[in-house]
């Protein structure tokens, strides 16, 4: 299983397309785990289609955000985008601006021409560009080069007439009218914004919402893929046992029906010892996987198992929540090694 993950890890870091994760839910193979993308198979699955049940989720890398642009707008972005857990680059020509968003928190600044700085970025299906420049002519050179790329999203700000032309001066250079037309221009939901601030909430209104409506899963956090390599912290280590790490079970959602809180692909990993990185919602549902992990891990008996939890009306009241629902929880028992 750690070779999977060290595997998994390497395909983010290199891989530019999208990658799935499929795991086998029932029969002899339960628990057994594939990477998939567009192109191949990366296992040793043997080709023919089987007939168990198995849970396939893409597998997205951190989201990041590209801001063309350093103005007044960006601040804001930069600000909301590395609360909601985007890494965020921007770029800006001009040295004040660009040090005023290395101030804002961005993790990475380009103070050069907007070609250039495009030129160093490659796109993939979990990258955001948000081009917020000063002029519809860097707009154009900007939206130019970002059409090139693969990407989640792009958005422009500017009035409909601006961004109208901007469209036609593409048009005219041969970029197909369905492509322009999935750039979203004006950027951002239409809430009446009218300040930075505003402006960057609708932005991230629209943003989240197309995220959202894919259903693509949610993947393995940076933290929790951290931890599934040991990358985490040494003292994950059991007490008494230096180098030897403590046993986890990572546990996924891999159905709900009602108004369970988190979505399908939802992750939480269990140390032996009863911490937690990540949520699957919370509450009585939360602690019951999280008995079932430690039960797991103690007895020794199943590395793999499925397991329900039946959130009724009356629990979700005692517990003080109004939502309810039932979750189908996938638990796995992580492999466990000696740390060098």
């Amino acid at each position: 299983m750690a070779d999977f993950y060290g595997k998994l890890d390497e395909m983010l870091a290199d891989f530019a397309g999208d990658i799935w994760v499929e795991t086998v839910l029932e029969g002899p193979e339960a628990g057994a785990k594939y990477l998939l993308t567009a192109e191949k198979e990366c296992g040793q699955r043997a080709p023919a289609k089987r007939a168990e049940k198995v849970f396939q989720e893409r597998v997205g890398r951190m989201p990041r955000l590209v801001i063309c642009g350093g103005g007044h707008v960006s601040i804001p972005v930069i600000q909301i985008g590395k609360m909601l857990g985007f890494t965020v680059t921007v770029l800006e020509d001009r040295p004040r601006f660009a040090d005023n968003a290395r101030q804002a928190g961005a993790d990475q600044v380009y103070c050069e021409a907007f070609e250039d700085g495009l030129s160093k970025i490659s796109g993939n299906g979990d990258t955001w560009f948000v081009i917020v420049t000063r002029g519809h002519r860097y707009d154009t050179l900007c939206l130019e080069a970002v059409l090139q790329k693969k990407r989640a999203y792009v958005g422009m700000m500017g009035s409909k007439r601006r961004t109208d032309i901007v469209k036609k001066q593409l048009e005219a250079k041969g970029y197909k009218r369905n492509v322009l037309q999935n750039v979203h221009t004006p950027i951002g939901l239409d809430i009446g914004a009218e300040t930075p601030e505003e402006i960057a909430v609708s932005i991230f209104a629209e943003i989240i919402q197309i995220k959202n409506e894919k259903k693509s899963g949610m993947g393995y956090s940076k933290e929790i893929l951290d931890s599934l390599l040991g990358r985490d912290r040494p003292g994950k280590e059991i007490p008494g046992e230096k180098g030897k790490e403590q046993k986890k079970v990572l546990a996924t959602i891999i159905s709900r029906k009602g108004s369970a809180p988190r979505s399908v692909g939802t992750k939480m990993l269990i140390y032996e010892e009863g911490s937690t990185v990540g949520t699957i919602g919370g509450g009585c549902a939360e602690s019951k996987i999280i008995q079932k992990a430690l039960c797991m891990m103690r007895a020794e008996t199943a590395a793999f198992q499925i397991c329900q939890v039946d959130m009724t009306a009356e629990e979700a009241e005692d517990e003080g929540m109004v939502c309810g629902g039932v979750i189908e929880v996938m638990l796995e028992l992580v492999d466990v090694g000696i740390k060098k």
